[in-house]
């Protein structure tokens, strides 16, 4: 392995030295100073409330909240009709001058839950709202909203802890791979499971279920809190991965469980515990072999609970209603699709649960989200899993479900026409069989909206983000659509709007796009163009949302014109518009992107696409290493972050889902691999890869560099010291530094001499 290595290093080394002397300091470069900025305050959006919950009598809300430039996580409360608001727990007075620390399979989930924030990153209420729950290194503690007092439970190294919902226990997961129960009134830990080994756990969702399910959880409380749904994962079958920390080899390398394509996942079984142990333990039946996946769990009053279950080729799904005391279930609906079946990951609730089904208060009927029709649809089911009526026509562009209010027969939804947007409707419960019902639209103003709802109160949390630059949450009555309050925000205010414009191409099929054009604009002059790319499935990248588009402007100010394009195999538009990238991540898409590009020169001859750059990360890397060196004639420079580079070594859920195994789909691999094309290389590439990555292993960079340097193809390399996410405000500017370096090396020579 080492004289493989060796051979990497030549072609490594341009961008392993210091930065030159045009890259100066933020305290010389106004520019610079701005991307600071940015990189300071997450994009402004430090210092606004996060995970904001309502108490149950609606009259407080309970948030968190960092400071505008400093991502540690307090817990916050707001009297609703005074508008007062009170500062609960901070974590300095928890740790006192200790640092946080953190486990790595903690730092693992939050790797897979996308959260780089420090503190308390989240927190749980009890049902009558009286008391609180946080985590901080591993530790819990347990506030009284009336007198602050704080207890802190006995152990550590606790993973998703969760109060009970009557309130008097909590459960979690422990180092030791078991389940446990604290008792509040006593403050005594129980183990309720047992078994545990290296490769055998208990109440923790395996690695596929976090990073592509948006599933994170392992465990689900019954209503009357005597019982628990627990997972089990088996993963002695899986294959292990090892990352060592390079900037600390004295340290062991950390041992990851990754199913990679291909191989063995692993296998999830549940169980039905009684919290106290008087009864037997009751292992939950279903035909495991053929639907290995465990995609949601629902346990709710008054109704069965239920399954929700995949196949391996997730072209088959079954819900499942488990009678608890024997562990039989019983299908209450099946779908299939030929391509594959997504799930609602939009429909994921605030508390981690996915929400569809929904069942109503009397168990009788539940609500169901579909896209059997061709888009993505709610339904209403009767208990028996039979179709009732559509809720939401298959016309209306579903994003995802907020909430349903019996009292007043209204279901709450994201979505509307324009997938740039999302606003908030409302739609009848009941009415005719043979048609959805007519849609209200609560809000118009262009952006993202989204809320959650506490019918009991019969108020929203609504937050607004729009394509104005206006953000705000507010509690919102239901009845009469009046703002009860704002929560407080402490966020900076952004210096200005990026210059964008969102449009569509004008071709056929036509795709959504979004133009940053530089803030001191000459319309005669030609531009250079950055292609602003993901291109894959799952992400939509033109939105409504100002703040996602200031990288794009600091870029634009550089002397260029960013440019994002949605084509087909990109969510939002429909089932066949997203599935005709089927077998094949490639070809279609960079098609579809070049097509938009031109189409948009046509519209904008502003546009210079004989100077084209190419950034993108993850996904949006690997296309932009596949452009590049496919499609010379169109792209002259990539910058390649992260990218999956051979699909047979990504996870097991997301990759079959598209390309199908590989044992029995091997073309479908070729093509789609970066490896394959190495040798046609010809234009200037900058791979940029954390050294620790647990999602796309650093693996695949070297990979792809390997390729290159044996066919004779230069390339550039930046290892970073960190994951895949970049969070670190002084890393994300030195990184964005050499992305703009070599872009301007590229495609204005002239101007970075």
């Amino acid at each position: 392995m080492l004289p493989r290595l060796a051979r990497l290093l030549p072609a490594s080394l341009s961008l392993l030295l210091p930065l030159s002397a045009s890259a100066a300091s933020a305290a010389d470069d106004p520019a610079l100073a701005y991307f600071r900025d940015l990189a300071e305050t997450r994009n402004f959006t430090l210092g606004r409330p996060v995970s904001p919950r309502l108490t149950p009598d609606g009259k407080h809300a309970i948030f968190l909240r960092s400071a505008p430039r400093d991502p540690t996580l307090k817990l916050y409360e707001l009297d609703l009709a005074a508008q007062q608001e009170r500062e609960l727990l901070t974590p300095a007075q928890l740790l006192g001058g200790a640092e946080e620390t953190l486990s790595p399979e903690e730092k693992a989930r939050r790797e897979r839950m996308r959260q780089s924030l420090k503190g308390f990153t989240a927190f749980q209420m009890s049902a009558d709202g009286v008391r609180l729950l946080v985590t901080l290194s591993g530790k819990l503690y347990l506030v009284a909203r009336a007198t602050l007092k704080v207890t802190e439970l006995p152990g550590s190294g606790w993973i998703d802890p969760r109060f009970s919902p009557d309130g008097r226990f909590v459960a979690a997961a422990g180092p030791d791979r078991e389940l446990h129960v604290i008792e509040l009134a006593t403050n005594t830990a129980r183990t309720i499971t047992s078994g545990a080994t290296a490769t055998l756990s208990h109440g923790t969702a395996e690695f596929v279920a976090q990073e592509e399910m948006s599933r994170p959880r392992g465990f689900w409380w019954s209503p009357d809190s005597q019982a628990l749904i627990v997972q089990e994962t088996d993963e002695s079958q899986v294959e292990v991965r090892w990352i060592a920390d390079p900037l600390h080899p004295e340290q062991a390398p950390t041992k990851f469980f990754y199913p990679r394509a291909g191989t063995p996942n692993a296998r999830v079984r549940l169980l039905v515990v009684d919290r106290a142990g008087r009864i037997p333990t009751v292992r939950v039946r279903w035909d495991e072999a053929a639907f290995p996946y465990l995609a949601g769990v629902t346990w709710s009053k008054n109704a069965t609970p239920t399954l929700l279950v995949q196949n391996r080729p997730q072209t088959e799904q079954r819900l499942l209603a488990l009678n608890p005391d024997t562990g039989a279930t019983e299908e209450l609906l099946r779908e299939t699709d030929a391509a594959w079946l997504n799930l609602d990951d939009n429909s994921a609730g605030s508390s981690g649960d996915r929400r569809p089904p929904l069942w109503l208060a009397d168990g009788e009927s539940f609500l169901w989200t579909t896209e059997s029709r061709g888009a993505w649809q709610v339904e209403l089911r009767d208990a028996a899993g039979k179709l009732v009526r559509e809720i939401t026509p298959v016309t209306f562009g579903y994003q995802g479900l907020v909430g349903l209010d019996e009292e007043v027969g209204a279901v709450f939804v994201r979505g509307g026409p324009d997938p740039r947007e999302a606003q908030l409707w409302r739609f009848p419960l009941q009415g005719d069989e043979s048609a959805p019902g007519q849609g209200l639209a609560l809000s118009e103003t262009r952006g993202r909206h989204q809320a959650t709802y506490a019918p009991i109160a019969r108020l929203f949390l609504r937050t607004t983000d729009l394509f104005d630059g206006t953000w705000r949450t507010d509690v919102v009555s239901a009845d009469d659509a009046r703002v009860v309050a704002t929560l407080p925000s402490v966020a900076q205010p952004l210096p200005g709007l990026p210059t964008t414009v969102l449009t569509r191409t004008q071709a056929d099929p036509a795709f959504d796009a979004a133009i940053t054009r530089p803030r001191v604009f000459e319309a005669a002059k030609k531009y250079p163009v950055i292609l602003s790319v993901y291109a894959g499935p799952t992400s939509k990248r033109v939105v409504a949302d100002a703040r996602s588009f200031l990288t794009d402007q600091w870029m634009a100010d550089q002397g260029y014109v960013v440019v994002r394009l949605d084509g087909r195999g990109t969510p939002g538009r429909g089932r066949d518009w997203e599935r005709i990238i089927k077998g094949n991540f490639i070809d279609i898409a960079l098609a579809d992107q070049i097509a938009g590009l031109q189409a948009l020169a046509r519209q904008h001859p502003e546009l210079d696409l004989t100077r084209v750059g190419v950034s993108g990360w993850s996904f949006g890397g690997y296309f932009a290493a596949m452009a590049t060196i496919r499609r010379p004639d169109i792209f002259q420079a990539a910058v390649i972050g992260a990218p999956v580079v051979t699909w047979e070594n990504y996870d097991t859920h997301y990759t079959e889902r598209y390309l199908g195994l590989p044992q029995t789909a091997p073309e479908a691999y070729r093509v789609s691999n970066v490896t394959t094309y190495a040798a046609q290389a010809s234009r200037p590439l900058l791979l940029i890869h954390g050294l620790t990555d647990d999602n796309v292993y650093f693996q695949h960079t070297l990979q792809l560099a390997d390729a290159l340097y044996l066919a004779g193809k230069p390339y550039e390399l930046l290892p970073m010291l960190g994951t895949h996410m970049v969070s670190d405000p002084l890393v994300r500017m030195r990184q964005q530094q050499r992305i703009m370096e070599f872009l301007g090396r590229v495609l204005q020579p002239t101007a970075t001499r």
